[in-house]
């Protein structure tokens, strides 16, 4: 079973040496390689900026807006004028409630003991096993 193993593998390996060495007949500086490689990178940035440009049409098409000749799902109402106010009004009222306006009095109290377990020396310390 091991002889199997590394008699595939040694012809495996052979088989890469022989296609790197074709390679490099056919592209002896990388010049060939460099073009494809960033042509592959200059491409698929391509793509992605096509995608991410039009994302925001494919994901609005089922929220558009009817033309004039189709009908719409969404109901028609009519809303008169006072009913508009007092919506307005009543917006109004609770944006204006929604801020509270006090004093900025800040007071500062030193406390007087300076010891706190978190800021003890002893804790952050190892003690060495005898």
């Amino acid at each position: 079973m091991l002889m199997l193993f590394l008699q595939t593998d040694s012809t495996a390996i052979n088989k890469i040496t022989e296609n790197s060495r074709e390679f490099l007949e056919v592209d002896p500086i990388g010049v060939g390689m460099t073009a494809i490689g960033m042509a592959v990178v200059f491409c698929s940035l391509l793509l992605l900026y096509i995608m991410f440009m039009n994302i925001t049409k494919i994901l609005n098409w089922k929220n558009r807006k009817p033309a004039e000749g189709e009908i719409s799902s969404i109901p028609q109402t009519v809303v008169s004028g006072e009913v508009n106010a007092a919506i307005a009004y009543a917006l109004h009222m609770y944006f204006k409630e929604k801020h509270d306006y006090e004093d900025a009095i800040l007071t500062i109290n030193k406390v007087s003991r300076t010891y706190s377990p978190w800021s003890s020396k002893i804790y952050g310390l190892r003690q060495n096993p005898r």
